[in-house]
């Protein structure tokens, strides 16, 4: 069971990443200023998302005993790439700008050379698994920066999904227990904490699709997104059980890495930048 103490730091980390990130996307999608004043938070997200980004690679690599130079390489390529691609195909400049129905299809090129760049890199050095996870970690990463390109609201609407998720299912989890969910790969997770994440998110899924004015099918997602995002939760602990780690990294207080705080987030920005693209998107 979780100390007290534990929990408290836990909590207040939480509480901290959820303003911070809230503030960071108001504003990277313009803030309070209009279209032609939108690159000073524009690029300010930009830059913390690729150094995030960065970030969870260099805990990826570590995980996988990638040697440090080869990580530092992958981490500096990687950064440098998210912003060059999502400036060429979604320029700051052009953030609130209105949508057509290709708006999104921009994205298809910058994901096959981020996809090209994994092939190499797993080919290209002595650890095919460093491919893996350049692009584990580069698509949701450009996802997001599409996404709050586009919509900031939309980006709002996937991270209340993915808190909604993360604490639903934990607070279902260690109020109900019941039969374990994968005790091979995460002893503490449980159906009842998957079947309360689902419900979580697809009641503020719903709310939250509604107050910012989502419409169409983001009204009916949190519930799918949930399951995504507890997949992707999943994956990460499975990762760290072949690692034998507890935790990717040690930076966030109470709750480890930078991949143990977004494991679930990087599968729904996948799906949210998939709709997008395939047109599911109402203004």
């Amino acid at each position: 069971m979780t100390k007290a103490p534990d929990l408290r730091v836990r909590t207040a980390t939480g509480l901290l990443l959820i303003v911070g990130a809230s503030l960071l996307v108001y504003l990277g999608g313009g803030g309070p200023w209009p279209a032609t004043g939108a690159g000073i938070g524009g690029w300010a997200f930009r830059i913390i998302v690729a150094l995030i980004a960065a970030g969870m690679l260099l805990e990826w690599n570590a995980m996988h005993g990638v040697d440090r130079a080869t990580s530092r390489g992958s981490a500096l390529l990687l950064a440098p790439m998210l912003l060059f691609l999502a400036e060429v195909q979604f320029p700051v400049s052009h953030i609130r700008a209105p949508l057509t129905a290709d708006s999104f299809a921009a994205a298809q090129s910058p994901l096959a050379l981020i996809a090209a760049a994994g092939v190499l890199l797993a080919v290209g050095s002595r650890y095919p698994s460093l491919g893996l996870g350049f692009v584990y970690v580069a698509v949701p990463a450009f996802a997001l920066l599409v996404v709050e390109w586009g919509w900031e609201r939309l980006t709002f609407w996937v991270m209340v999904v993915t808190w909604a998720t993360d604490i639903c299912a934990y607070f279902a989890g260690r109020t109900i227990g019941g039969p374990k969910l994968a005790p091979r790969i995460s002893p503490n997770k449980t159906w009842a904490g998957l079947v309360g994440g689902i419900v979580g998110a697809a009641v503020l899924g719903w709310i939250s699709a509604f107050l910012l004015s989502l419409g169409g099918i983001f009204l009916l997602l949190g519930g799918p997104m949930a399951a995504l995002a507890q997949a992707g939760d999943l994956f990460e602990s499975w990762i760290k059980r072949r690692a034998g780690v507890k935790d990717s990294g040690a930076i966030l207080p109470g709750h480890g890495g930078l991949l143990d705080r977004l494991d679930g987030l990087l599968p729904v920005l996948v799906a949210t930048l998939a709709l997008l693209m395939a047109g599911y998107w109402v203004k």
